[in-house]
């Protein structure tokens, strides 16, 4: 089994989390790339701008050393959130204006599929707004026709976090919602469905909420959500980890596969946090632990590889804590 590596955190972001240890971007990006036997496991990775244009040590552009490997490169292209007035702090991805020129120069740099991700959030207060949903899955759409028409693949991300204390019953709700307004849109966009990727949440408990939800649960959720709400022309589904463990990424998707449904689609990862946590802990930007940080790496892609064939067994090696940051923005 195959999925995507989400290597798109923003500068600023990934430096937050390097600062500890002294390391600039171009090296983890080089670290993970460069790990034998990637192409086993990962079939996309995104990256930031800055990245697209970047090359390993010995010269060789990021676009062509993957490409060599068989793996597509892939580029985020919104220019993250901004505040939409009048909600109760909700939010609107920014970046359309310019976008098609962008596009251009990011399929001359090797990009061949873009993403875009929609922030929307649960609260007691009627979050998500009407408003919310339709600005930003308006946004997505918009931004799905101007990749298509500039040869990019577009994954559509509306991503609904998973702070708060709501059980999994109104993530449901909320989820279904939210991605029936997300296809009408596409549609509405004159969006081919057959040249897209969906890059959602899955259906969960809130952070807080006191009843976790397992599992199987969540894969039950999360598929019926998918059921009632997707268009069998989309050929695949990459979920987000969305703050979940490493483990428990790779656990809810082997469940997902596991179960005994109607699924007529490939339902695979697209992750960040949980495929790089416990790599960059065995890293620490050290020479001397490269190895042993890739063979983390390697561990959690072999893992979510299997995950997405339904097959993990459990156990690889990787961290069970929770990689959730309150109102994650990147």
């Amino acid at each position: 089994g195959k999925g995507i590596l989400a290597a798109d955190e923003s500068t600023g972001t990934i430096g937050k989390r390097f600062a500890p240890i002294d390391v600039e971007n171009t090296e983890e990006n080089a670290l993970l790339f460069t790990s034998e036997g990637i192409e086993k496991h990962i079939s996309g990775v995104i990256m930031y701008e800055e990245t697209l244009f970047q090359s390993t040590a010995s010269g060789k552009p990021f676009p062509e050393l993957l490409k060599g490997l068989g793996i597509i490169t892939g580029i985020k292209v919104d220019k993250g959130v901004v505040p939409l007035p009048g909600t109760d702090g909700e939010t609107v991805t920014q970046g359309i204006d310019g976008l098609a020129e962008r596009c251009k120069k990011y399929y001359a740099a090797g990009a061949r599929f873009a993403k875009w991700r929609g922030v929307l959030r649960i609260s007691d207060s009627g979050c998500p707004s009407e408003l919310s949903i339709m600005e930003n899955c308006g946004r997505l759409a918009r931004y799905a026709a101007i990749c298509q028409a500039n040869g990019l693949v577009p994954i559509v991300e509306p991503e609904i976090l998973m702070d708060g204390e709501h059980s999994i019953e109104v993530a449901a709700a909320v989820t279904q919602k939210v991605l029936a307004a997300q296809y009408k849109l596409l549609h509405d966009h004159h969006v081919l469905l057959e040249g897209t990727l969906l890059k959602p949440n899955m259906v969960r408990s809130g952070e807080s909420c006191p009843v976790q939800a397992t599992n199987a649960e969540i894969a039950a959720a999360t598929v019926r959500v998918l059921q009632n709400t997707l268009p069998v022309a989309v050929p695949g589904v990459n979920f987000l980890s969305g703050g979940m463990s490493e483990e428990d990424a790779s656990v809810a998707l082997n469940e997902i596969n596991k179960l005994d449904a109607k699924k007529p689609w490939s339902l695979s990862f697209s992750y960040g946090r949980a495929l790089q946590a416990s790599c960059l802990k065995a890293w620490c930007g050290k020479e001397e632990n490269t190895k042993a940080a890739q063979d983390a790496f390697m561990a959690r892609a072999k893992a979510n590889g299997e995950a997405n064939l339904g097959t993990y067994a459990g156990g690889a090696s990787g961290d069970s804590e929770s990689l959730h940051v309150k109102n994650y923005a990147y």
